[in-house]
């Protein structure tokens, strides 16, 4: 029997699960919207999901924070109905090869800058940073970054009097070992600049690879994350920014120089890496490293004939994750797994968790493993140094003055015979895409017609080819029972 959650979202299948609970793909019944429900047990000894919607419904209407669109208790667990989204940062790190560019990693850091900015001015810490909490959109939000996953948020400000929280010590550890700041792993309470040096520690996992304190053994956990915190507060951030432009160590120094309750200069940590992206001479064109390799992907695939059809959804399988990335705490994913486009096998984590343990328990998320990763709106471009044009910053800030003046484009005049080919290019996926979207609006229009004239219901194959992406073969199933009213 079809559950429908809220009364409006008929639940589909599972697309990740948690130590609490699991995310699911739902449609809402009247729009056929596709979103994601987060749904845990109401019974369960630490419920968080609604603490969850609460903050959620607080930081409503800022830039990259997923829309809320129902919260509540149905029957014996609470359900959060989000926005779906693209992969997290972590999915498409792996998807790259583990490693980013320069370029990447700079316009990532603005946004990511921004989006705890604006957590902060709401008068919350997210207090787990990490890759698998920011997740990148779908459609024309693909190139915005969402930070989500505020079960272990707290507040920094006293709601009626906006007092600072005092200071304390003796706290239990409260996020990810990996990306924790100093102070937490040394039991101080958490302020706004942990949440930030814990961004710096994110951007140079995304810049090396990896950080020094990755793959410690110990006997025991707490052994481990002793370890960790040995290792973290022995290297000197020198060396740990080594090759790396040293805007990277100036933003490491200015974290620690933060006192408890100093509001951070989040407009010069923006500038910082603003200045550097001028300097190297990139241009702001929202091409990143996994646009590049997708592009290059679809490339192949156009070039090498089939033999066989497309198949369909790929399955999935569980996996266990590192035990060290997680401290009463769990990944949140609401990552499509419908708006693949068909190519060559992915393995992509759909990271998922439910409710938090705000104590100092340690949880070990499932993830599922999906084969592709989703599509995404995006322009084609170099990611090379581009000093011959004028590099283009983002208009998205707080601080609108610095950058955002600049026009996206160069002058015909400046176009070389390459990039010219590359705008052809870009054109036709564009075109593709756009082909796409008239396909869905006739589908959904022709279903409307049919309620009209009370048409049977349609089959099944109907709703797994439009969870497929299989839009065409949707239309084309659609038609026939929409004739014959």
């Amino acid at each position: 029997m079809e559950r429908i959650i809220g009364g409006k979202y008929k639940l589909g299948r599972k697309i990740g699960s948690g130590s609490f609970g699991e995310i699911y793909l739902a449609t809402h019944i009247d729009t056929f919207e596709i979103v994601a429900i987060k749904i845990e047990n109401s019974k369960t000894k630490h419920p968080q999901l609604l603490y969850e919607a609460k903050l959620y419904n607080i930081l409503q209407g800022g830039s990259g924070i997923p829309s809320i669109k129902w919260a509540g208790v149905d029957g014996e667990d609470n359900a959060l109905v989000l926005d779906l989204l693209g992969p997290s940062l972590e999915d498409l790190f792996v998807y790259c090869g583990r490693k980013f560019s320069l370029k990447t990693v700079i316009m990532l850091a603005d946004q990511m800058i921004t989006r705890i900015e604006y957590v902060h001015s709401k008068g919350f810490l997210h207090r787990d940073i990490k890759p698998d909490n920011f997740l990148m959109g779908l459609g024309r939000k693909a190139n915005q970054v969402y930070i989500i996953d505020f079960g272990l948020a707290k507040r920094y400000r006293d709601a009626t009097t906006n007092r600072h929280i005092p200071y304390r010590e003796n706290k239990n550890l409260t996020g990810t070992a990996r990306y924790a700041s100093c102070n937490t792993h040394l039991g101080i309470e958490q302020s706004r600049r942990d949440d930030l040096e814990s961004l710096g520690y994110v951007l140079l996992y995304f810049l090396r690879g990896s950080l020094p304190w990755q793959g410690l053994k110990a006997a025991t956990k707490k052994q481990k994350y002793d370890k960790i915190c040995e290792k973290k507060l022995s290297t000197p951030i020198e060396v740990l920014c080594k090759s790396h432009p040293v805007e990277f160590a100036s933003y490491m120094h200015y974290c620690h120089s933060l006192t408890f309750d100093q509001r951070p200069d989040y407009g010069f940590l923006r500038r910082l890496f603003r200045d550097l992206f001028s300097h190297e001479g990139y241009e702001f064109d929202y091409v990143f490293d996994w646009t590049i390799i997708k592009y290059q992907q679809a490339q192949k695939n156009r070039s090498q004939p089939r033999s066989s059809p497309i198949p369909g959804a790929s399955g999935s399988r569980v996996v266990q994750t590192d035990m060290e990335n997680h401290q009463g705490s769990h990944n949140a994913c609401y990552s499509s797994e419908i708006m693949r486009p068909p190519g060559p096998g992915m393995r992509m984590q759909s990271k998922s968790g439910m409710g938090k343990n705000l104590s100092s328990d340690i949880h070990a998320d499932k993830n599922i493993v999906s084969e592709h990763i989703p599509s995404t709106l995006f322009q084609l471009g170099g990611t090379s140094k581009r000093h011959a044009s004028k590099p283009v910053l983002p208009t998205e800030s707080v601080n609108p003055a610095h950058g955002n003046n600049n026009k996206i484009g160069p002058s015909s005049s400046w176009i070389s015979s390459l990039q010219r080919i590359h705008y052809a290019k870009c054109n036709t996926i564009h075109y593709v895409l756009a082909m796409d979207l008239v396909k869905r609006i006739l589908v959904i229009y022709l279903l409307e017609a049919a309620k009209s004239f009370d048409v049977i219901k349609l089959p099944e194959r109907f709703e797994v080819l439009m969870e497929r992406n299989e839009i065409s073969g949707a239309l084309a199933l659609a038609v026939p029972f929409c004739n014959t009213s």
